[in-house]
């Protein structure tokens, strides 16, 4: 399992160039894990005499030693959505908590307003928009998510590409960690839809948001508010990457390689 690619650092140079582009100097972070991607954002955030505040109800150890170290972060223990309306002038978000759609789709509905209250055009880069997570819920939380946006759900089955239900015994599963909703697509399903459904709402409202998917090590997006001063140089700095064919061919051949060594696991522990 250690194999496995999967943290939004891998997304570094790209993410930088971004926040660089826009100006950004106060940094919102949702889910911090092992702080990977926090101390790239702090780095960014102490050079720029800015402030990274980390969102994470249950960062790792290792986290909370990194923190220890660096005054110019603050920590809330709590759910994203409860901490996000209580932030004040955060310039960009960097969303990689719960990869559900009723997570992801009320985080973006908040950050828009507390964008709006602060006179802040949105930047929001969010892990996890590709497949597993694009259209199929992860939990790791279920029981902070209200029943009628939960779906029927399971900790012990794998998901493969292509198949649409879970699969037992094998596939790339959460081993207790976390829980796939039994079944991909449909409504109110996945990181992809809630970010889609969101535009949708937004722009029925009178926003004006592009957004830019990089697919590649499960997905980076780049959601903007076109009417910033900086949204053409972020615009022409993401669109190389927006839907790259070959990127997308890597990352289906990364993880058909990687759904091989599961299987070899399991069949050495049978």
């Amino acid at each position: 399992m250690t194999l496995l690619i999967h943290s939004m650092a891998e997304f570094a140079d790209l993410i930088l160039s971004v926040l660089e582009k826009a100006g950004a100097r106060r940094l919102a972070e949702i889910g911090a894990e092992f702080g990977g991607m926090s101390a790239i954002l702090a780095a960014h955030a102490e050079r720029h005499a800015g402030h990274l505040t980390s969102i994470d109800p249950a960062a790792k150890p290792e986290f909370a030693e990194w923190l220890a170290a660096n005054p110019h972060v603050t920590h809330v223990a709590a759910p994203s959505l409860e901490t996000i309306a209580g932030l004040r002038e955060v310039d960009a978000w960097i969303v990689d908590g719960d990869h559900n759609y009723y997570t992801v789709r009320h985080e973006l509905s908040a950050i828009a307003e507390r964008c709006r209250g602060d006179g802040k055009p949105l930047l929001a880069l969010l892990h996890d928009v590709a497949w597993p997570c694009a259209r199929r819920d992860c939990y790791y939380a279920p029981d902070r998510i209200p029943q009628e946006w939960r779906h029927a759900h399971d900790w012990d089955g794998g998901v493969v590409p292509g198949e649409a239900t879970l699969i037992t015994g094998r596939g790339f599963r959460g081993l207790g960690q976390f829980a796939w909703a039994l079944h991909e697509g449909g409504p109110a399903n996945g990181v992809l839809t809630a970010v889609e459904d969101f535009i949708t709402a937004e722009e029925a409202a009178g926003a004006s948001l592009a957004f830019a998917q990089v697919p590649a090590v499960f997905g980076l997006g780049i959601l903007f508010d076109t009417t910033a001063f900086w949204a053409p140089d972020v615009a022409a700095l993401v669109a190389p990457f927006h839907d790259n064919p070959l990127l997308a061919t890597l990352e289906r051949n990364r993880l058909a390689n990687y759904l091989r060594v599961i299987e070899l696991q399991d069949q050495l522990a049978a």
